[in-house]
């Protein structure tokens, strides 16, 4: 029904306003009485072969929502209704910002794909705390933390700790976002040595958090790019070990263009932007194999781009992921892609 019906007819109309009334009618129809619960028997699978532990947290499943979808953290708890096993909010700056120019988002639907080039449009952090405070604990929270754009470098770790105290509460997971292609200048964010003080920093006032709060360290993952030769992955590889960090997401969208089947002419109407979907499903579970191998699998893995199937998914796993993400399939293949992807890892043990 969803790709039959409703992708076509949302596909009429511009991607991000689509977006923002996807969210509208999604709050709107849980607000009727048992709707939600229409939902949650369509979507959810609730079986313990689904559970998994990782970095001390209990998933339900290991299909999770990435971030970006729900920017400023106001439609989780409906989400939740359609079998995720965790959602990612963000990414969260400390102040809110508009973002790049629209327009900004565009489909290529002969690639199933997406280009966008949003820049971190959030309504910043004190929104987010806002709304996280009408979790219903549904699911796993995971918070997606960057930088301001107009932030200096020398303030850059500032603006990341400022996320994560004031998240810290709310979340369950944070994930440090420093490979994103559409907020200018990342040149320090891909410096390992700075990555290891952002990480040290980010680290310790975990620490002192959950000390002063007398609650457990909550988890803390780096999320990268795509397009990270083998060297700058031993990077990564040798970073996870130096600091201890709990884990990476790979990965973020790209700036790879190649072998897309949209024209060139098109490519350069769009301009600048980040690729996901499926263009980048070899590149990321190219990564994912490459971490996990040379790593010895010493630390967990999300496994997110390009998922549109159960294949996808169940490649991802088989090289190295512990959990996946989708994003661009969830667009592209509606809700009913988390029930499959579960039934497929159910059936393939």
């Amino acid at each position: 029904m969803y790709k039959l019906i409703i992708r076509p007819i949302f596909f009429l109309f511009d991607p991000e306003k689509i977006h923002y009334f996807t969210f509208y009618l999604i709050k709107f129809l849980c607000k009727i009485p048992f709707v939600s619960n229409i939902f949650r028997s369509l979507y959810q699978i609730n079986d313990k072969k689904l559970e998994r532990t990782l970095f001390g947290l209990s998933f339900k499943n290991p299909v999770g929502l990435a971030a970006g979808f729900d920017k400023n953290a106001v439609l989780y708890n409906e989400l939740a209704n359609f079998g995720f096993g965790f959602i990612e909010i963000g990414t969260v700056t400390p102040k809110g910002q508009v973002g790049n120019p629209k327009k900004r988002l565009f489909r290529l639907k002969d690639d199933q794909g997406i280009i966008n080039r949003m820049g971190f449009n959030n309504e910043g952090l004190q929104t987010a705390i806002q709304q996280l405070k009408k979790n219903k604990g549904k699911v796993i929270i995971g918070g997606n933390i960057g930088k301001n754009t107009q932030t200096l470098p020398e303030n850059y770790t500032a603006d990341y700790l400022e996320c994560l105290k004031g998240l810290h509460p709310y979340v369950d997971y944070f994930v440090l976002n420093v490979s994103c292609p559409n907020v200018g200048s990342h040149a320090k964010l891909n410096d390992k040595d700075y990555l290891v003080e952002l990480i040290s920093a980010c680290q310790k006032l975990n620490s002192e958090l959950s000390k002063t709060s007398q609650s457990k360290l909550k988890p803390i993952l780096l999320k990268i790019a795509p397009d990270l030769n083998n060297q700058q992955l031993d990077e990564i590889i040798e970073l996870v070990a130096e600091t201890k960090i709990d884990g990476v997401i790979a990965s973020n969208t790209s700036t790879n263009r190649d072998n897309l089947k949209v024209s060139k002419e098109r490519l350069a109407a769009i301009g600048n932007g980040g690729v996901s979907g499926q263009p980048i499903k070899d590149q990321s579970t190219k990564v994912i194999k490459y971490l996990a191998d040379n790593s010895n699998k010493s630390f967990p893995i999300i496994g997110v781009g390009g998922i549109h199937s159960e294949k996808d998914a169940l490649e991802k796993i088989e090289v190295g992921a512990d959990l996946v993400q989708i994003y661009t399939g969830f667009i592209y293949e509606g809700p009913g892609l988390v029930k499959r992807i579960n039934k497929a890892i159910l059936t393939n043990g």
